[in-house]
This record gives C-alpha cells, sequence and structure tokens, in this order.
C-alpha cells in the first residue's frame, strides 16, 4: 500500500463509512453483524472449558495516565446476635487509559457528527446521551474472538514508541497465524502494554505512546469487524490532521471498542492452547443514556 495520510483517512472514514447500512435510525452499529448463528458458532470454540479475563485490577491508584483514579471504599454493618454485612462503594470516570471499558456509539464524533450522522448537540444532554448509548447493548456481545499477537510477530517484547502496527501489518499477522478475522468477529490486538508498563510505567502517561495507526480503520472495514479489544490504542503524537486515529471507528463504521484490555494473560493462553480463536463475551453494564461501560471480557476456550 502506498502513503497513508489525513486524505486517505477522511476519504475512508466518508466513503467507507456504515452510516445507513442497518438503516438511519440504527444503534447498534457493527453488532448487527453478530447474528444468532454467529453466537452459536462462537460457543462451539469453547472446547476445554479454559475461562480468561480480558480486564485491567480496578484503577484506583493515582498514577500518570490516571489522574482520576477510580474510588473504592468498604463499610461494615453490624446485625444483631453477633453478625454483620460488609458493603462497598465504586466510583469511576472510567474513559481513559487506565480502566477497561467499552465505548457506546456516542462516545466520539468528527465534523460531521455521531454515529449514523446523529448531531451531538442535539443527542447529548446532562442528563445522558439520546441515542447510540451502551444500554443498547444490554443483552451482551458474544461471538468469535481473534488474537493477533502483533509482539509475537515482530520478534520484539512490544510495540515500540514511533513503530505504529499499521492496516498492512495486521493482514501479514493473521495470515502469517493462519486465523483471518471474519464478519461480526470481535479483533483482540495485543500490542504488548504490559511488557511496555514494565519497562516504562504506565502507557497512558508516557509522552509518545506507541500503538495502532489510523490505516488499522482500514482493516476493520475490510474486514467487516464488529469488536474492538486491545492493550495499547491510538498510537500518538500521530501525523493526522483528524480528531480522531482508529477510535474514528466508533462514529465511522459503528465498531465497538473495549479499551485497555490486559492481553498478556489471552496471549499466553492462546500459546498453550495452540490457536488464537475462542469465544469472547463481554457484558456491559445497562445504563440508560451512557456513553459506555466498564467491563469485564471472558475469552472461552
Amino acid at each position: 500500500m502506498g502513503e497513508f495520510g489525513t486524505a486517505e483517512l477522511e476519504a475512508l472514514l466518508r466513503e467507507g463509512s456504515n452510516w445507513g447500512r442497518w438503516g438511519p435510525d440504527d444503534e447498534l452499529g457493527a453488532i448487527n453483524l453478530i447474528t444468532a448463528e454467529k453466537r452459536v458458532a462462537a460457543a462451539g470454540l469453547v472446547r476445554t472449558g479454559r475461562s480468561v479475563s480480558l480486564s485491567r485490577d480496578f484503577p484506583t491508584a493515582p498514577a500518570p495516565g490516571n489522574a482520576r483514579p477510580a474510588q473504592h471504599y468498604l463499610r461494615r454493618d453490624r446485625r444483631q446476635h453477633g453478625g454483620g454485612v460488609a458493603l462497598d462503594y465504586v466510583g469511576i470516570d472510567y474513559h481513559g487509559h487506565s480502566c477497561t471499558h467499552i465505548d457506546a456509539l456516542c462516545h466520539a464524533w468528527d465534523d460531521r457528527g455521531m454515529w449514523n450522522g446523529r448531531d451531538p448537540q442535539q443527542a447529548l444532554t446532562i442528563d445522558g446521551a439520546t441515542f447510540g448509548t451502551v444500554d443498547r447493548w444490554g443483552d451482551g456481545i458474544t461471538t468469535r474472538g481473534v488474537l493477533l499477537d502483533v509482539p509475537a510477530f515482530r520478534g520484539t517484547a512490544y510495540v515500540e514508541p514511533g513503530r505504529p502496527v499499521t492496516a498492512d501489518e495486521l493482514d501479514e499477522v493473521a495470515e502469517a497465524q493462519g486465523t483471518v478475522p471474519e464478519a461480526g468477529d470481535a479483533l483482540v490486538v495485543y500490542s504488548g502494554r504490559d511488557r511496555f508498563e514494565a519497562e516504562h510505567g504506565p502507557w497512558g502517561g508516557a509522552p509518545e505512546r506507541p500503538g495502532l495507526d489510523a490505516s488499522c480503520v482500514r482493516f476493520l472495514g475490510d474486514h467487516d469487524v464488529s469488536v474492538l479489544a486491545w492493550d495499547m490504542m491510538d498510537a500518538f503524537p500521530h501525523r493526522f490532521e483528524v480528531p480522531w486515529t482508529v477510535h474514528a471507528a466508533i462514529f465511522a463504521l459503528g465498531v465497538a471498542l473495549v479499551d485497555n484490555c490486559e492481553l498478556g494473560p489471552l496471549a499466553q493462553v492462546c500459546e498453550a492452547e495452540a490457536r488464537r480463536e475462542f469465544m469472547l463475551v463481554t457484558a456491559p453494564l445497562v445504563i440508560p443514556g451512557g456513553t459506555g461501560s466498564p467491563v469485564n471480557p471472558l475469552a472461552l476456550f
């Protein structure tokens, strides 16, 4: 492929968008591609019963990249006859670089608008969003997951700053692994964030964040992916004069993004199981008007 710059990205977001594909009022986006038959086929991938969480720990500790840490405190109440009960409170500003969460279709937009061309000025209110909200996925998202292990392909510990993952490279990784994403799949891209953070500290606090190049939007569209789950996200800084790079897949393609996954354990299990496909189950909290939700995605083998 030739140089992929701002003009190419903007053309992709406009000419290759999924707006209107499932009707002008659709609020599910690419989740429409996960049919009942797709879920049944995904369930057929469960052979050993092994389960792996893709979630990071609840981020209560302040750190670079976690300027608004989550809140968690516990209290105890006494009961009659010597008993008691433990109760706790949690509160979190989950969008950002620390919490594993899913982005709803109302989460981001560009100068053309939100998913399906909706005006954010009208769709977003102080009481919550009125279109493309996370509760539209309240029945859960269950589909085939496909892991693309970029460090294993490169022969490195992690994706390095200044060398983002491109769409062409994802094609090469999929071909080398022999597992190509299909329509309705959840694409899981492992970039080695756990190893990067072990050497450099929090990925979200790094001045130069390695990750995926904007051209990866093309890969998502070419393969009709429904979900993108990743540990490193959009590479930054970047050369594109746009408000969003890979996150543009939310409003252009209707793809659900599961940000800040912990994928090191999954990569190890895939190696042990000698396969990189599995059933992936993601269940957002049912938050009417919500722009997303903390999640604990589970890969089942």
